[in-house]
């Protein structure tokens, strides 16, 4: 390998097959809000995208506290998708965003696949925004709670139906739950059914007890797992979706890894195993600053490596196996 000068490595990333962005690097839904707290820290056009906490048809309170643990390596929250609704977001925030210059992939979601296609229909036109990420995680309240991320056809079924209302120009990339047997079949059925692009993975589902109180720490119960201690989890789904791409398996689509990411080493895992960008979650609470640090870290990896593009060390890590 022969190193090169790390300004010289050409950090732009695809977002789906019709946007590029400057570098690879984004913030996970959930994790920044709508980008307020994180612009005092990190100015907001340097991301490669920042991506919405999650937006539904209409308000939504979340759940009851105590509805975040700490866990060792990571955390369990069970916020519950509280937000403001669309119309919110269209009024406030996208238009505070597209000032500061961001670029903005909206998480969607709704509890029938119709309020999916509703929300991604109503970001046409919207500033600043540059895709959709479909947040299929959530229950289906028209099929008895079945996550819709949980079952192939559920899955086909949003995608499609968020593909087909939002605008031909925004990408659309599908976020999966590791909580599956085979998550190439759930990644297959979301390339068929038109997603751009996969977001992976959101949060492991996951319980703590209070040893003092001797109750489930998580008025919940249960809560989403998320840091560093999901990471090897994270990787093993983006590899094994990568191999199964290359294989003619599933579609061929860019792939958003997420899952623990907190350094620029984190990020390249995640790029080796077959990622086209990172997003980087819950490393945010502790330092605001680690997107803009872990583009720069990973630049200067692919430099000491002798790598000039960021595109060229997608998926190395299937060239040995």
């Amino acid at each position: 390998m022969n190193p090169l000068d790390p300004a010289l490595v050409d950090m732009s990333a695809p977002l789906g097959t019709q946007v590029v962005l400057p570098n690879p690097v984004s913030t996970a839904s959930g994790c920044a809000g709508h980008g307020r707290e994180l612009d005092r820290f990190t100015p907001l056009a340097e991301l490669g995208t920042l991506t919405t906490k999650t937006v539904m048809p209409y308000v939504r309170s979340g759940r009851a506290t105590p509805r975040m643990a700490e866990t060792p390596s990571g955390m369990l929250n069970s916020i519950g998708l509280q937000g403001g609704g669309i119309e919110h977001l269209v009024a406030h925030e996208l238009p505070w965003l597209a000032e500061r210059g961001a670029r903005v992939l909206v998480s969607v979601a709704g509890e029938r696949t119709e309020e999916f296609a509703e929300v991604a229909a109503r970001l046409t036109g919207q500033p600043g925004v540059v895709g959709i990420e479909v947040n299929i995680s959530c229950p289906n309240v028209a099929d008895r709670g079945l996550v819709f991320a949980c079952d192939p056809d559920a899955s086909h079924e949003v995608v499609s139906a968020v593909r087909a209302a939002a605008d031909p120009a925004l990408p659309v990339y599908a976020k999966l739950t590791p909580d599956v047997t085979r998550i190439t079949d759930i990644a297959a059925a979301c390339a068929e059914a038109g997603a751009d692009g996969l977001s992976m993975i959101n949060t492991v589902l996951g319980t703590s007890i209070d040893t003092d109180t001797m109750r489930p720490a998580l008025a919940g119960v249960t809560g989403g797992l998320s840091g560093p201690a999901i990471r090897p989890v994270a990787v093993r789904c983006v590899f094994q979706v990568f191999a199964a791409m290359r294989a003619g398996a599933v579609r061929e689509v860019p792939i958003l890894g997420m899952g623990g990411i907190a350094s620029g080493r984190d990020a390249l895992e995640f790029v080796l195993a077959g990622a086209s960008g990172v997003a980087v979650g819950t490393a945010l609470f502790s330092d605001p600053s680690a997107p803009l640090r872990i583009r720069d870290d990973l630049r200067a990896a692919l430099a000491r490596r002798g790598i000039g593009s960021f595109r060229a060390a997608v998926g190395r890590a299937h060239d040995t196996v």
